[in-house]
């Protein structure tokens, strides 16, 4: 878990069958301007996929104060050697009190801004392989809190209106998603985060 300020996050990773390497990577950051997150899940399991999803987990890394639609390209120029990967990223701009998220791929994305209605942005279908690639970028405003949650393909998380209850710690919907759901079948990450 890391908290400061303004964003508190609480992440969990398995690799497949114990394998010793997971295909998943992921990536955040906070400034005083934004936060940042990603989440990739190279294509299959074992070194492959985890050098894949890796790729853009570095790309990011290196390059978190661009806008989302530029971070999805180059997390895409960065696979064209490699595997692929589905790649899911959100910036939260705390000035512009906004939230941008774009995914290409089965990385699984739900948030709750200021009302008690909960967000799943659509992604595109397919992942990033270093060909020519549609990214679709969408913006939400918020007020005050943020809680969000996202996951990658290893999870089948089910009742997520119950799980990302807005009262509950995201420590406890952690607990929840490892007690109710856990994953054996496929490397597997979540990634819950909390703005205050």
């Amino acid at each position: 878990m890391i908290e400061d300020n303004r964003v508190k996050v609480v992440k969990y990773q398995t690799a497949k069958g114990g394998q010793a390497v997971c295909g998943d990577s992921y990536f955040y950051h906070t400034t005083d301007q934004y936060f940042i997150c990603v989440l990739a899940d190279g294509l299959g399991s074992g070194v492959h996929a985890n050098e894949a999803s890796m790729a853009v987990s570095q790309v990011i890394e290196n390059n978190h104060h661009l806008d989302v639609e530029t971070l999805m390209k180059l997390s895409n120029d960065s696979l064209s050697s490699k595997r692929g990967a589905a790649v899911g990223i959100v910036k939260i701009d705390f000035d512009a009190k906004e939230l941008t998220y774009s995914c290409v791929g089965n990385i699984r994305f739900f948030f709750y801004g200021d009302s008690e209605k909960l967000i799943y942005p659509m992604p595109v279908s397919g992942y990033l392989s270093g060909k020519r690639q549609v990214y679709k970028a969408q913006r939400f405003k918020y007020q005050n809190e943020i809680k969000f949650l996202m996951f990658s393909d290893g999870y089948n998380i089910s009742g997520i209106k119950k799980i990302m209850n807005k009262r509950l710690p995201i420590e406890t919907t952690a607990e929840l998603i490892k007690s109710e759901f856990p994953s054996n079948d496929d490397d597997a990450t979540f990634i819950i985060g909390s703005l205050h």
